[in-house]
């Protein structure tokens, strides 16, 4: 309930404030596990992401922002939960897996952190990692104006990826990982 609502008023917001623009919908996939991977430059991004997909996302967030009281409180209420930005962090992994197996949406932002210069940084093979293991497609999402307060947003949601083909190793991994960022960035590419 909470969810619904805080989208709905995030949704008032962009569309008043932002002129967003949403492109693609029709890619996304309406039911299944799904990891979504979109590229990160604004703290505005993973309500962007949220609001312009019509599924709920439960979003990986950095183990810091939970412990800011009132941030914290809702961003748990939405459904994100904790990765540990230092290493590999298991518990994140379990509870994505079981998100992912129970057909839910995983928000994931590859890069791991936000480009202060707006260029695509290079990505962590978590998102990979994710994909074979939970065996889902990936849906990549560009955005592009998320910065500031004003300026038009423009959301462009990619076909899914399928790396069910590839074996898992560090190897595979890195090449998935690169070919979500290559997507990522023709979509960009497409909205200029």
């Amino acid at each position: 309930m909470f969810y619904c609502f805080a989208r709905a008023f995030c949704r008032i917001v962009l569309f008043l404030l932002r002129r967003w623009q949403v492109f693609g919908l029709e890619q996304v996939p309406p039911r299944g596990g799904l990891i979504v991977a979109s590229n990160h430059v604004s703290y505005w991004d993973p309500v962007v992401v949220g609001c312009a997909l019509p599924r709920k996302v439960f979003f990986m967030a950095k183990a810091e922002l939970f412990s800011i009281p009132v941030l914290g409180a809702i961003i748990t209420a939405l459904g994100a939960f904790p990765v540990s930005r230092a290493g590999s962090d298991a518990r994140s992994v379990k509870q994505a897996l079981k998100l992912l197996r129970q057909g839910q949406a995983v928000g994931i932002f590859p890069e791991g952190t936000r480009s202060h210069t707006g260029k695509l940084l290079p990505p962590h093979i978590g998102v990979a990692m994710l994909a074979l293991h939970g065996r889902v497609p990936v849906l990549p999402v560009a955005l592009t104006g998320t910065r500031g307060v004003f300026g038009r947003v423009k959301v462009v949601i990619g076909k899914p990826l399928d790396f069910s083909g590839l074996k898992r190793s560090k190897e595979e991994y890195q090449t998935a990982a690169a070919a979500v960022m290559r997507e990522i960035a023709s979509l960009i590419e497409k909205e200029r």
